[in-house]
């Protein structure tokens, strides 16, 4: 039978075995009529018609209840232009939005949703920590269990002060660090959220003419706040001795490395133990969490062990603690920083393939589950290289990866993230859906 595009029908009856009856529309057929005609509509998912209507209403009325509409700036598609859209539900790799249509995810929550979205197991401890409370305001022992978890794992901490966001954890680790040292000045990098990142001997002068006035470096380990940039092989080495020799606390700002590029974080990847450390994301299992921490002397600065007061009425509340404890026993089992390596790689190299077979200067990179492309021939080294990017192409191709199923992060600025849940079927749709887009590019 012929239908409309993305629309099969398909019919099955016993007419064969009855007589027609004459069809009369004045009244409804006889309920005793013995012919059967059973009808089947089943749409193709590859051919729906896109559309964010729905999303586009939600976004219009939520800009005038929260500035720009959203409650965190990159959510509000400006570096990509058009229509935000506005996410219904996850599971698994996928996500749904209001409008019905159904995206292949490597933003993963920014990070978190490492074992991927909604994980039946975490969603299960979940509900039985609800049945206990969501909240006490008062010690836990779930938060020795993760706290246990994380001291084991990651080579600089040796205590750990659990906060709720990343944003949280690195304004307090800076505090931490000034009452430490006594010295107020905090080095940064250009990009990192402000020398130049892979500059080693910018920071050397930033030490000449600031001596014994610089309580810390804090550094991404490997950036993802100007998109995905690894550090050049001799400048975390570079950056530790340097602290070491000055009396300065070198920092890693691990809230998106951590426990993604490895087990034990970038520090472990690298073998560059830092002084202190702040994580986030992965370890709230897709709640909200942050912490920082570090060498025990430092750590002992924190009230009420010393008198840098930091304090939060929902730190290491149950749930956070127990979505964070079951991710980690699943990135613990073997194999799963394998499976993020395989599924990274190949989808990266794809896309850079994909890239250059149509034409255009793209260039990028991938450490375990973290990626990222630029559209420049490169190399990216820090935020000025990344910013030759071709940012109006790169909003072209989101767009239109957007429509075939697959959600980057909405900046040509942010790194990306893979999962446990993806599957080879997902990278070879995503790979097939960016040859389509960059040969229309």
């Amino acid at each position: 039978m012929a239908a409309a595009s993305g629309v099969a029908l398909s019919w099955q009856s016993n007419l064969s075995q009855c007589q027609i009856p004459r069809l009369v529309f004045s009244k409804p057929p006889r309920r005793s009529s013995p012919c059967t005609i059973r009808m089947t509509v089943s749409v193709d998912e590859n051919q729906k018609t896109f559309t964010l209507q729905k999303s586009e209403e939600a976004f219009n009325k939520a800009k005038e209840l929260m500035p720009g509409g959203v409650n965190s700036p990159v959510r509000a598609f400006k570096s990509v232009g058009g229509q935000p859209v506005v996410i219904d539900s996850v599971k698994g790799a996928h996500m749904w939005d209001i409008d019905g249509n159904k995206y292949i995810d490597y933003v993963g929550s920014w990070g978190p949703a490492i074992i991927g979205h909604a994980d039946d197991e975490v969603l299960a401890a979940l509900a039985e920590t609800m049945k206990k409370g969501t909240s006490f305001g008062a010690p836990c022992l779930l938060e020795n269990t993760l706290a246990e978890m994380v001291i084991s794992a990651v080579p600089s901490i040796e205590m750990v002060r659990f906060v709720n966001s990343g944003t949280e954890a690195c304004m307090g680790v800076l505090r931490l660090a000034r009452a430490f040292t006594g010295r107020s000045k905090i080095v940064k990098f250009e990009g990192c959220y402000h020398a130049p990142y892979n500059d080693i001997s910018a920071v050397k002068s930033l030490f000449d003419d600031n001596k014994g006035e610089i309580a810390a470096i804090i550094l991404e380990p490997v950036v993802g706040n100007s998109g995905f940039i690894p550090p050049k092989p001799e400048f975390l080495d570079a950056i530790r001795n340097i602290t070491k020799e000055t009396g300065a606390l070198l920092i890693f700002d691990e809230v998106m490395t951590g426990f993604r590029l490895a087990y034990g974080g970038a520090q472990e990847y690298f073998g560059i133990t830092p002084d202190l450390t702040t994580l986030g994301k992965i370890i709230g299992g897709g709640l909200p969490v942050g912490a920082y921490g570090g060498r025990r002397d430092i750590m002992e600065m924190v009230a009420p062990a010393g008198p840098m007061y930091q304090a939060g009425t929902l730190s290491g509340n149950p749930l956070a603690m127990t979505a964070g404890i079951h991710t980690l026993k699943r990135l613990k089992q073997p194999g799963a920083y394998e499976h993020l390596d395989k599924i990274t790689s190949e989808l990266t190299q794809g896309i850079l393939d994909a890239g250059k077979k149509t034409g255009h200067a793209m260039c990028g990179g991938y450490i375990s589950g973290m990626f990222g492309f630029f559209f420049t021939d490169g190399p990216v080294h820090n935020f000025s290289d990344a910013k030759k990017s071709d940012t109006a192409k790169f909003a072209k191709f989101y767009r239109g990866m957007l429509e075939e199923g697959v959600y980057f992060a909405p900046s040509q600025f942010e790194a990306g993230f893979t999962s446990l849940a993806h599957t080879a079927e997902d990278i070879q749709r995503t790979l097939a859906a960016a040859k389509k887009v960059l040969s229309q590019l």
